[in-house]
């Protein structure tokens, strides 16, 4: 670990809030943060093309996360999460930031994908675990609880205790963006570890759930990548929506199972406060997708 400088914002070390143990920020891989799946040997991609390589050499998913937690491929991306991580809320200065890209969380073999946009600069970038530490968040992981996929309603730091009943949530851009908006290149740059993240898990998967347009979108285009076919026309976002995608090559989905697609809005505080998305609508959509991912 590096030595602590308090007068040096990077170089200060603070105690992560369940572990006590302390982090410069960002946190340098391998150096015992909760959940850190990534050491100091773990390969970084640097531009699009080694994106491309990195994540289709992962042979497993531990080493697919690993991968992307360090990557830099993004310099807009790797400025905006290190600046928060270094300057950080006035309400959580006393703890260390992640800063890091943040990778999928939950089950290795999930019966449920829960696919967002990207880690909140203050929520993901500070905890490194995806839809924690922020409002967005609260209101994921309460209904989840609710619907019996969440062992606890609340989610505010890696290494908390949150287990997750067949569930595994990621983010279709996994570095925190400015103004909560990636470029479409920044989204091309990253799918490539989604499209990765999808091949190692959908063998389990049977429902898959949207937040938001871009995570529809994102997360129909990975499935059709995958071997999958969309029904005609092509499935639209919506709250509530629903596609069934089924095998249309031997070469996608591992076992020939049909994965139903959900379209959920996000739960975002704009989306919240104003009460496009209530509770029950939110319990609605994840209890839907519980019944067909757990059933048999």
């Amino acid at each position: 670990m590096e030595l602590s400088d308090p007068a040096d914002p990077v170089r200060r070390l603070l105690p992560h809030p369940v572990t006590g143990e302390l982090f410069v920020s960002p946190v340098p891989p391998g150096t015992g943060w909760p959940d850190d799946p990534a050491g100091a040997a773990t390969r970084v991609a640097t531009n699009p093309g080694a994106v491309r390589r990195i994540a289709a050499a992962g042979q497993s998913l531990e080493e697919l996360q690993a991968g992307i937690s360090v990557c830099r491929a993004c310099p807009r991306l790797v400025e905006w999460r290190e600046q928060v991580a270094v300057t950080k809320r006035a309400s959580f200065a006393d703890q260390p930031y992640w800063g890091r890209p943040v990778p999928g969380w939950g089950a290795d073999e999930p019966r449920i994908l829960v696919v967002g946009l990207a880690p909140a600069a203050q929520g993901g970038n500070r905890t490194g675990r995806v839809f924690t530490g922020d409002r967005s968040g609260d209101w994921l992981f309460a209904s989840l609880h609710r619907v019996g996929l969440a062992s606890q309603p609340t989610s505010e730091h890696a290494g908390d205790g949150l287990g997750l009943r067949g569930v595994r949530i990621l983010a279709a851009v996994r570095c925190a963006p400015p103004a909560n908006k990636p470029t479409t290149q920044e989204r091309d740059t990253c799918a490539p570890w989604l499209d990765a993240e999808l091949s190692l898990v959908l063998p389990s998967v049977r429902a898959v759930v949207a937040l938001g347009g871009f995570g529809w979108e994102a997360a129909l285009k990975a499935l059709i990548a995958r071997g999958y076919a969309a029904p005609p026309p092509r499935p639209k976002f919506g709250h509530g929506s629903q596609a069934i995608l089924r095998p249309a090559t031997t070469n996608g989905a591992a076992d020939g199972g049909e994965v139903v697609l959900f379209g959920c809005y996000h739960p975002s505080q704009q989306n919240t406060f104003t009460g496009r998305l209530t509770e029950p609508m939110l319990d609605d959509v994840l209890g839907a997708a519980a019944r067909i991912g757990l059933a048999g």
